[in-house]
């Protein structure tokens, strides 16, 4: 019987704990994370859709110089933000910066416009009139002669100011028409 008598043999376990670096470099992430979502604008970082702690923290966070203070209310909204999904709020953050992208791409398109419709090319006139039919000719006509009266007299450019917020204006009606 001892011949065919095994001793059990002992399994060894070990312990299995996540890596160290991985854990940093988690961590550095969603402080950067932190530290973006700090310089958006307070109705930015309402539309991430934090919770209220956090949200409150990242505000005071974001008035804070950089210093001290403001490096260990990071650290504190960091241990907090671990413990949440981040995964939406990245989603969030990277459509606000499409958006602010596409809104500075806009206002470059707006101010091209409004320099070829100033300078005397009378095409450029009609053009902008053949792209957006909405748009009151006689208005922009007459916003365009003031603008070109002031800069004659070395005025401050108000003409030009309001054939810009007019130029929007449309940009902003057509965007909502094709939306809807």
């Amino acid at each position: 019987m001892s011949e065919f008598f095994y001793p059990q043999e002992e399994e060894e376990t070990w312990a299995i704990r996540p890596n160290k670096s991985q854990i940093k470099r988690d961590i550095a992430v969603i402080s950067d994370l932190c530290e973006e979502i700090t310089q958006l604008a307070p109705a930015q970082i309402e539309r991430l859709g934090l919770p209220d702690n956090i949200q409150k923290a990242i505000l005071e966070a974001a008035k804070m110089p950089v210093k001290g203070a403001r490096k260990r209310q990071l650290k504190f909204i960091t241990a907090a933000m671990r413990k949440t999904d981040v995964e939406p709020i990245e989603e969030q953050l990277d459509k606000i910066k499409a958006k602010s992208a596409h809104a500075a791409r806009e206002l470059h398109q707006l101010e091209r416009w409004r320099e070829r419709l100033l300078s005397d090319d009378k095409q450029a006139v009609t053009e902008f009139l053949a792209k957006n039919p909405e748009a009151d000719a006689q208005h922009i006509r007459q916003l365009i002669r003031n603008a070109k009266k002031e800069l004659a007299i070395a005025k401050p450019p108000k003409s030009s100011r309001l054939l810009f917020c007019y130029l929007r204006e449309l940009m902003e009606n057509e965007l909502d028409k094709t939306e809807e």
